[in-house]
C-alpha cells in the first residue's frame, strides 16, 4: 500500500513527526462534503464535531468554496502595508453584521483573544484613566480562550497551564455564572470582564438565565468593558447569530473566529465601536496575514450566508430535535444534558463509560465526536446536517448507552 492508502502508516507518520499536542481518534480522514466525511479506507462518517464549530456551514459549502477559488485567481496576500479591495468590503460587512463601528481582523481565535486583551488594556489607560501598569481584567473559571502564554495564565485547566510559567499578571478569576463573584473582583483598575456566553470547551456550559444581562448592566454601571468570546458560540451555532442574542445583550467587544473562516482557513476578528477600537494606532498591533484578501473574501461569503438568517433558524430547529431525542436519556446513562441551538454537552454516567469510550463507540458506528473533561462529550454537527442525521445521532447514542447499561 502507498502512504496515501494505509491508514495505520499515516497515523504512525503523524505520531513520529508531529508533536503530540493532540490525542486524536484512530481515524484518517480524506474527504468531506456537507455534514459527512470519508476516511482513507472509504468509510463514511457523520461529523458531529464540525471542527469545534469552525465548520458550521459544513465541509465544502459551495458558496464558500466558490469565493475561495475566485479570490485565489486574483490576489491572496498583500500584508496590511497596502489597502486591498476585499479587506475593505469584509470590514464593512462584518461591522454591519455585529452592529459595531469597527473590526480588527486576525487569524486564529487565540490571536483575536490576545487582541481583545490588548485593546481593553490600552482603552483602560487612555480612556478610563487606569494608572500605568495596573490594568486588571475579570475572567471566568472553567474558561477556554486559547493556549497562548497569556491566555493559559488565567486558565483553570491544569493540563493547558502547568509547565508554562511564569504567568502573565493582571487577571482575576470569578465563578462562572455568579454576578456577585464578578462584582467583588471589579475595582478602579478593572478594564474589562471577559467571558464566553456559553463555555464550549467546558462542555457546553450554559450560564443561568439573565446572567449575561446582569453582567452587561454591571459593566455599564462600573465603567468596564464587557467582552464576549463568541469564537465557538457565535455565527449561528446556538440558533442566533451570537449567543449573546438569546438575552438581547450587546457586549462592548465581540471576539470572533472559527466559523468566520468557513472551515477553509483561519479567520478571526474583534469588533467594537470606535471609542474602543480607536485606541489602536499604526504599529501598535498587527499581523502579516490578518485581513489578507483571500481570508477576507471567504469571510465576506460567510457573512453573506449569515445575513439570510437561514442557518440561525436551522440550528434552532435541529437543536430542538436533538434535545427532544436525547432528553429521555437523562437518568438512563446521561447525568446531565445541556443544549443551546445545535450544540450539546452530554455528561455520561462515569460508572458506565468515559467520554473517550463514548467517542470511540460512536466512531465504530460511523459518527465522529470528541470528549472533554472525563465523561463529557460535545455534539456540534454542521448546521447543514439533515433531520435524518440528527436522528442517527440520537439513535446511536441511545443504543450505545443501552448496551453499556445492560452489559
Amino acid at each position: 500500500m502507498t502512504d496515501r492508502d494505509d491508514a495505520q502508516h499515516l497515523i504512525t507518520l503523524t505520531e513520529t513527526y508531529a508533536a503530540h499536542n493532540y490525542h486524536p481518534l484512530p481515524i484518517v480522514l480524506r474527504e468531506g462534503h456537507g455534514a459527512w466525511v470519508t476516511d482513507v479506507d472509504g468509510r463514511r462518517f457523520l461529523d458531529c464535531l464540525a471542527g469545534y464549530s469552525a465548520l458550521n456551514f459544513g465541509h465544502g459549502h459551495p458558496d464558500l468554496v466558490a469565493a475561495a477559488h475566485a479570490q485565489l485567481d486574483r490576489l491572496t496576500l498583500t500584508s496590511r502595508a497596502f489597502y486591498s479591495e476585499e479587506m475593505a468590503l469584509f470590514a464593512r460587512d462584518l461591522a454591519r453584521l455585529t452592529g459595531k463601528e469597527m473590526v480588527l481582523p486576525m487569524n486564529s481565535g487565540a490571536e483575536a483573544v490576545e487582541t481583545a486583551i490588548k485593546v481593553a488594556r490600552r482603552w483602560g489607560y487612555e480612556v478610563k484613566g487606569v494608572p500605568a501598569h495596573q490594568a486588571s481584567m475579570v475572567v471566568m473559571d472553567g474558561n477556554f480562550h486559547g493556549r497562548t502564554t497569556t491566555i493559559v495564565s488565567f486558565s483553570t485547566d491544569e493540563v493547558a497551564r502547568v509547565g508554562y510559567s511564569p504567568y502573565t499578571p493582571g487577571f482575576r478569576l470569578a465563578k462562572y455564572g455568579s454576578l456577585a463573584a464578578i462584582d467583588e473582583r471589579i475595582d478602579d483598575t478593572t478594564v474589562a470582564v471577559l467571558l464566553e456566553p456559553i463555555q464550549g470547551e467546558g462542555g457546553v456550559v450554559i450560564p443561568p438565565d439573565g446572567f449575561l444581562r446582569e453582567v452587561r448592566e454591571m459593566c455599564s454601571a462600573r465603567g468596564v468593558l464587557m467582552i464576549a468570546d463568541e469564537i465557538q458560540s457565535g455565527l449561528a451555532r446556538t440558533g442566533r447569530t451570537f449567543a449573546c442574542d438569546h438575552e438581547d445583550v450587546v457586549p462592548d467587544m465581540y471576539i470572533l473566529g472559527k466559523a468566520l473562516g468557513g472551515g477553509i482557513l483561519p479567520v478571526s476578528a474583534v469588533a467594537a465601536d470606535r471609542d474602543v477600537l480607536g485606541v489602536i494606532t499604526p504599529g501598535s498591533h498587527g499581523s502579516t496575514f490578518g485581513g489578507n484578501p483571500f481570508a477576507a473574501a471567504v469571510g465576506r461569503a460567510v457573512v453573506a450566508l449569515l445575513e439570510t438568517g437561514d442557518f440561525q433558524d436551522r440550528a434552532a430547529r435541529l437543536g430542538r430535535r436533538l434535545e427532544e431525542g436525547l432528553r429521555p436519556l437523562v437518568g438512563a446513562g446521561l447525568v446531565e444534558l445541556r443544549v443551546r441551538g445545535l450544540w450539546a454537552g452530554l455528561d455520561i454516567d462515569p460508572g458506565i463509560m468515559t467520554g473517550r469510550e463514548m467517542s470511540v463507540a460512536m466512531m465504530e458506528r460511523g459518527l465522529l465526536a470528541k470528549d472533554t473533561h472525563g465523561s463529557t462529550i460535545r455534539l456540534a454537527p454542521p448546521i447543514v446536517a439533515s433531520k435524518k442525521d440528527i436522528d442517527l445521532i440520537v439513535s446511536t447514542i441511545t443504543e450505545i448507552l443501552r448496551e453499556r447499561r445492560a452489559g
